[in-house]
Order: structure tokens, then sequence, then C-alpha cells
């Protein structure tokens, strides 16, 4: 696989499904999701669907074939942080350490950019190394660090707060 085959594409109802697995195996297998229980299709759809056009999701399309997705959230509601968004970059799993997740992020953050936000924040369990790694390697900086602010599989989690200023 060639990371410079990548393209991206607007999530509509025909990625949901596989958008879908792609998270759960996550919720399931590790604590990079701080979900406990699997979302529903429709879960989803209020996650990846929303009426703001700000805040949107892309498939990572190889070969017209989804590996992944990216997405931009709301930060918090109120309308100070509407500067801000929440990204997240998620990979079907065998599809991980293959370098899809920069150009992947490079995408997200030009769609920032243009969308008119200053900062980007991602929320990493801080057990996840490579996470950590990756987006310090892409020029986020460590803003938070949350003791115990999570319990999943029977133990308590850390997280670390990233952000990078994307706009003017």
């Amino acid at each position: 696989m060639n990371c410079e085959e990548l393209s991206f594409a607007e999530i509509g109802e025909e990625h949901l499904a596989e958008a879908t697995d792609i998270y759960n195996y996550y919720v399931l297998n590790t604590t990079v999701s701080f979900h406990t229980k699997q979302l529903t299709i429709q879960e989803m759809r209020r996650n990846m669907l929303t009426d703001d056009p700000r805040f949107k999701s892309y498939a990572v399309m190889q070969d017209e074939e989804m590996q992944g997705y990216v997405l931009i959230a709301r930060h918090k509601s109120k309308q100070a942080y509407d500067v801000t968004g929440e990204i997240s970059v998620y990979l079907k799993p065998e599809c991980t350490g293959k370098k899809f997740g920069r150009p992947a992020l490079a995408f997200i953050e030009r769609m920032a950019a243009e969308q008119g936000f200053h900062t980007l924040v991602a929320t990493v369990c801080s057990e996840n190394g490579p996470s950590r790694s990756f987006f310090e390697s892409s020029g986020y900086e460590q803003s938070a660090y949350y003791r115990e602010i999570g319990r999943k599989f029977g133990r308590w989690l850390d997280i670390v707060v990233y952000q990078k200023r994307v706009g003017a």
C-alpha cells in the first residue's frame, strides 16, 4: 500500500456502517476510545453527520476502499470555543503503522484551517504510545494531562490533551 494513493471523501450514509465497525473495534479491544459499549450506526450518524458545515468527517480512501476516517468535532458547546476543533483519526487496525495517519492528519488540518479554526486539540489515552508519538511528531504540544479520568477494562485511565495552532 502506498499512502500517496490516498483520497478523502466526506462521510455519507454509504460510509457509516464501515466507520461504525472501525470505531467499535477500538471500543471493544483497546483504550483508544473511552466508550465501553459498541455504538450503533444511528449513534455514529449523530456523531459524524452534523448540521454544522464546519464539523465534518471524512473517509480515508485507497483504491475506492475505506481505510479509516478523520473528523473535526466541536470541542465544547460554548461560543468562545468555536475557533477550536477536536480531531480524531481512526484507521482500520490492519492499516495502522502503514503511514496513512500523516496524510490523514495533514488533510484534516487543511480542512480545519480553511474553515477558520485557530486551534485543534486531540485527546489521547496516556497508555497509547503510538498515538502520543504520532501527535508529538506532527507538531502537537501536550497541553493537559488528566489522571484517572476514565475507567475501562477494570483499570483507571489517564488522558493527554495535545494542541496545535492551524489558523491565524
